[in-house]
């Protein structure tokens, strides 16, 4: 059994004694011996103990009814608070002699090692400058805790952090223990389950709460750690406006199996998350306007503001104002016709071009180290979130588009687009992709799902560029599935290229990516809507419920080294999307080992990966553990692209395709 230091055993042990006296407030002595023995025999059982097995067994079967809703919320709230203890374990004060966490050194010591093999800095500095990671953050409707319940958790290791220091006198000690008994029992009397399922917008609030409460303050301090390393290393910089860690969101965005999202959600989704970034941006410029008191400044940014004694402040306080319409603007109500703003903020250059202007003054004036404090984070949180916080994406089921298809063809004359053969199906839609007139007369009513099919095609066509991320194809199988999401887009409106993704999930469908993607990329006209990579979803989550884990890692793999071989024969830079999920189960695990495993090739600077919605909470809810992760991905990236696996030897592959063979076999015969 694996030592557990002493210091996180304390915090268990105090968080465990204090929740004791908040069950024996309400429940009562008795009550309470009844949770010791039971938690005294499993421990002795654990050991091999018949008498802990035959005690844990009679206090088990001893329980009334009336006790077993409170004595399994007792032992659920202690893992909780042990869960608790443990993260904040990883990201605690170190003291003198304590080794740092793993994660914290992994960049700085890949740099090294690339040094050490030879590569030049200017190049790894250019690949470190390069590298685009994208992290898409899931709804996650499952999600049982409370919002409220969250927040009590994270101020809980808010306490933790303020008993970790060694000069506290004992009052404090006792202040701290109080505060800690008090959020305790708030969360023991807080009803914990949810009475409604989550809304979609509710649900992207959540995700947005993250964004706010964690990431906005772990992305910089990412980012700062990271160039500090790399000026070690290289003696060069970052940057200024690169972005090598930025995040999208499906929450609002997915509609695949869930009629609750509709084109309104997504509509108002967007229109929220400009609030929030706008609400954010606010809060950061007022703290640079109290901040930036200074009088000197370039000549460039006295042009701007003229002659007055605290140009910095000037510059800003417009800055602020055009933050707060925009804010105003977009949190008006939902679907009321209301004139835009003059001053509202659409491009990300307009708030961006202030802030540099800025820090180039600060600079030129011999001010730097003011420059590359707070006003380099809110560039670089610029740069990463921008206006428009996340990028969304919509996913919606192939099948769904067929069926729109379907309808539009019978009511054009044309036939049942559904029944159609591939290659009929691909000669429709390429002469209507090259058609200059419209698809559709005015007076067309299409059916409720058709309707709403094109009611978020036309959302996307209305969009910002840059607030959209992808337009991923659940159940794709073919290259006519791609093609009737564009058609869909062009007939709504759209008149600039989008990302359209295919995602492949079952055994059979990844088996078969890589032939069906040659067969896309050769298409006349395919490559010159491209605009771009070709971005390819790849499914771990329902493949694994498909095969098993076994059989889907090995044909996730396969399906990789097929797309980059289809993708280098035709010229065209490959953009993989990983669809992980949180459990082994659905493809989950560590981030870090999962991204080194990627075949040769298949990385090269570009990731985007899924953070699914079970999972955020306990990879990004808290700060410090936040920059952990993020700085785990990045190293992670880096090395995969310039130090990738080698390929499999011909035995390696003979024996992945037995083991596959022999896992989907054994799953099958079980599920």
């Amino acid at each position: 059994m694996a030592k557990i230091d002493a210091r996180l055993r304390e915090n268990v042990h105090l968080l465990g004694e204090l929740l004791g006296r908040t069950i024996r407030e309400q429940h009562g002595d008795v009550f309470f011996e009844k949770i010791e023995r039971i938690r005294k025999g499993a421990k002795a059982a654990r050991r091999g103990s018949s008498d802990g097995a035959q005690l844990l067994g009679d206090t088990l079967d001893g329980l009334s009814d009336d006790e077993l809703l409170p004595m399994t919320r007792a032992f659920s709230q202690f893992l909780n608070l042990a869960n608790i203890a443990e993260q904040y374990h990883r990201v605690r004060r170190r003291h003198a002699g304590d080794a740092p966490p793993f994660e914290d050194g992994v960049f700085s010591e890949l740099l090294e090692r690339l040094k050490s093999e030879g590569r030049d800095a200017e190049f790894i500095a250019r690949q470190v400058g390069r590298l685009d990671i994208e992290l898409v953050l899931t709804a996650h409707p499952t999600e049982v805790s409370r919002r409220t319940l969250i927040q009590k958790y994270d101020a809980i290791a808010g306490q933790l952090a303020a008993r970790d220091h060694l000069d506290l006198s004992a009052a404090e000690l006792a202040q701290i223990e109080q505060r800690l008994q008090r959020l305790i029992a708030e969360a023991w009397h807080t009803e914990e389950i949810r009475r409604s399922r989550p809304t979609p917008l509710e649900e992207a609030k959540w995700g947005f709460a993250v964004i706010e409460n964690s990431l906005w303050q772990a992305l910089p301090r990412v980012l700062r750690k990271a160039d500090q390393a790399l000026q070690r290393s290289t003696g060069l910089h970052l940057p200024l406006d690169v972005a090598p860690i930025r995040f999208a969101s499906w929450m609002g965005g997915d509609r695949d199996g869930n009629p609750n999202v509709t084109a309104i959600v997504t509509h108002e989704v967007l229109r929220l998350a400009r609030w929030v970034a706008a609400d954010l941006f606010l809060h950061d410029v007022e703290g640079l306007i109290t901040t930036l008191s200074m009088q000197a400044a370039s000549p460039e940014l006295l042009r701007q503001t003229g002659d007055t004694a605290e140009p910095y402040r000037a510059l800003l306080r417009t800055l602020r104002e055009r933050l707060q319409i925009t804010r105003e603007w977009a949190g008006g109500a939902p679907g009321a016709q209301q004139a835009t703003p003059a001053q509202v903020l659409h491009d990300n250059r307009e708030l961006w071009q202030p802030l540099e202007l800025c820090y180039r003054s600060l600079h030129a004036c011999g001010m730097g180290v003011i420059a590359d404090g707070a006003l380099l984070d809110t560039l670089r949180r610029v740069a990463a979130f921008g206006l428009f916080l996340v990028r969304l994406d919509i996913r919606q089921d192939a099948a769904r588009h067929a069926a729109a298809l379907g309808e539009i063809t019978d009511y054009l004359g044309l036939g049942d687009y559904q029944t159609w053969d591939e290659q009929q199906r691909l000669d429709f839609l390429q002469a209507e992709l090259n058609n200059r007139r419209p698809l559709l007369p005015p007076h067309y009513q299409a059916s409720e799902d058709t309707a709403e099919v094109l009611a978020t095609c036309r959302v996307v066509a209305s969009a910002p560029a840059a607030s959209l991320g992808s337009y991923v194809i659940s159940m794709a199988r073919s290259a006519s599935d791609v093609l009737a999401v564009q058609l869909l887009l062009k007939e709504s409106g759209l008149q600039r290229p989008m990302r359209v993704v295919p995602l492949f999930e079952t055994l059979a469908d990844l088996n078969d990516a890589g032939p069906t993607m040659g067969r896309l990329l050769a298409l006349p006209g395919y490559r010159q809507r491209l605009h771009g990579p070709q971005e390819v979803m790849i499914g771990y989550s329902d493949s694994a419920k498909d095969a098993g884990t076994t059989a889907a890692a090995w044909a996730q793999y396969r399906a990789q080294e097929n797309l980059v071989d289809v993708c280098r024969e035709h010229g065209v830079e490959l953009l993989l999307f990983h669809g992980r999920g949180g459990t082994v189960g659905r493809g989950g695990g560590p981030a870090h080992a999962a991204i080194l495993s990627q075949p040769p090739g298949s990385v090269a600077g570009r990731f985007r990966t899924t953070e699914q919605g079970e999972m955020i909470r306990f990879k990004f809810g808290l700060p410090d553990i936040a920059e952990q992760n993020l700085n785990l991905y990045l190293a992670a990236v880096l090395e995969a692209t310039l130090l990738p696996p080698p390929m499999p030897e011909p035995g390696w592959r003979d024996l992945m395709e037995h083991l596959a063979e022999e896992g989907v076999a054994a799953y099958r015969g079980v599920v």
